[in-house]
């Protein structure tokens, strides 16, 4: 998953677009950069590292222009190089192009092949330089962006949010079954697409919506018109947003994504109650699941660990040695808050399990007398093929071993994850509009051998019609 944005704004982009990453900043970590247009010229800057690395105030004041797309990059697809960076510009027909894309292909390598063999040359390895190679290739035979995008829709198979600066006109997309999250609104002098609603909170702007599943946001200087462009029997939102990936304070398909967090830790309570002397969550994505448990149950909620607020997110680290390496720089205990205590632990998921169980041993080598682990997630049997680093079956913990026996290699006291019904009715969306194949095995869209419930989709061509008066 990666985080994007795109914003029109008469009083210049270029510092906007970096706000609004710095809010998503939890959606990558690897790389992060930003392409703006003057009118004339396309202005780019990106590198490897975070935000506040990257950029300084000299280079956001060389990004001229009044429109533009910026990305921040956690790699499913595609090696760890330059040329990966986000986003890709090019010049086709005269016309300015850059593009933004979070999500995870399927089908990559056959788009690929067929791009290829009729000479198309490919300078990356991700799958978002084949999304702007269809949008070009189609643009030979119709000059209407609406058209390239039907037809790269028609095209794509998995999970894609897309931003794309067209000149002085952003165009963003989202695939027909709304797998990756994208919202829309409205700055003092323009308006903003990201990927979430804390984006535009960073800006002070007036979060409008989401962008519907298979829908297309056109915005410019004259404002902003929407059309509906595919069309699916179901939607497959990915729940690992509202378990984990997504800020606490955004606004996820409706749902405030603390709310949901604070319902699993309910029901985590209810599901599995233990006496103990304190609530303690593992940070930060542990606390608002935390804050449920414990007002389920009135036990006091007490942090027993203290993040370390330069370290980044231990999931999104590109290998597993890193991720381990950082766990005890990251986290330390409170000593007096856990010495001598019976603990419930609240984290949002385990995946590979060596995390939880050093994890566990700080908070045992602080002196905790027992350690209940209870995590936010059911168990994680399969792997994410849509835009989440899952890892293989082999290495997910929960895929062969039974929650026993989990536990007993964690070292926990007792474990208990939340069930995959009481997940579902914490989001407040129906179990169909859901993406859960990691939980289950069972994916939206076909996927090699894997097992899958495809949906019906429908694509729809015609007249774009303006949507402004809807935001009056």
């Amino acid at each position: 998953m990666c985080g994007i944005v795109g914003i029109t704004d008469a009083g210049g982009v270029s510092f906007p677009i970096y706000y609004a990453l710095y809010a998503l900043q939890h959606r990558g970590q690897e790389s992060a950069g930003i392409t703006t247009f003057d009118g004339m010229n396309l202005y780019k800057h990106k590198a490897q590292g975070l935000v506040a690395e990257v950029f300084d105030a000299g280079i956001l004041d060389e990004l001229k222009g009044n429109s533009g797309v910026g990305h921040v990059r956690y790699p499913t697809t595609g090696a760890k190089i330059p040329e990966n960076i986000q986003p890709f510009y090019f010049t086709f027909k005269n016309r300015k192009f850059a593009i933004a894309h979070n999500g995870n292909l399927t089908n990559t390598w056959q788009l690929k092949e067929e791009y290829e063999s009729r000479g198309q040359i490919f300078c990356t390895t991700t799958d978002t330089e084949i999304i702007g190679n269809i949008i070009a290739d189609e643009l030979t035979h119709s000059s209407s962006i609406q058209d390239a995008v039907l037809a790269c829709m028609k095209k794509l198979e998995g999970s894609y949010s897309v931003a794309l600066l067209v000149d002085d006109t952003i165009y963003a997309f989202r695939d027909p079954l709304g797998i990756r999250p994208l919202c829309f609104g409205k700055l003092n002098d323009g308006y903003i697409v990201c990927s979430e609603s804390v984006a535009i909170d960073a800006l002070n702007g007036e979060f409008l919506r989401d962008v519907r599943p298979g829908e297309l946001i056109k915005i410019n200087s004259e404002g902003i018109t929407c059309t509906q462009v595919a069309e699916s029997s179901g939607y497959s939102h990915c729940i690992f947003e509202y378990i984990y990936f997504a800020r606490a304070d955004s606004v996820i398909d409706g749902k405030l994504v603390y709310n949901v967090r604070r319902r699993i830790g309910q029901s985590l309570h209810l599901e599995a109650p233990v006496k103990s002397d304190i609530i303690s969550p593992v940070p930060d994505s542990g606390i608002a699941h935390a804050t449920g448990y414990s007002e389920s149950s009135g036990i006091p909620y007490r942090e027993g660990l203290i993040k370390n607020r330069y370290i980044g997110r231990t999931f999104i680290m590109p290998d597993q040695k890193a991720r381990e390496n950082a766990v005890r720089i990251k986290l330390n205990p409170v000593k007096g808050h856990i010495e001598n205590k019976s603990v419930v632990l609240v984290d949002d998921s385990i995946v590979r399990g060596t995390t939880a169980r050093r994890i566990i041993d700080i908070v045992r080598d602080a002196g905790a007398k027992e350690i209940h682990m209870r995590v936010g997630s059911p168990p994680i049997k399969a792997p994410c093929y849509l835009g989440v680093d899952m890892a293989t079956r082999k290495e997910l913990i929960a895929s062969t071993r039974s929650q026993e026996e989990v536990c007993k290699h964690i070292g926990a006291t007792s474990l208990h994850h939340v069930s995959i019904d009481s997940l579902i009715k914490a989001t407040g969306l129906p179990p169909e509009d859901l993406c859960i194949g990691c939980l289950t095995g069972t994916y939206p869209i076909k996927i090699g051998e894997e097992k899958a419930c495809p949906r019906c989709i429908t694509y729809k061509s015609g007249t774009y019609q303006s949507a402004l008066k809807e935001f009056d």
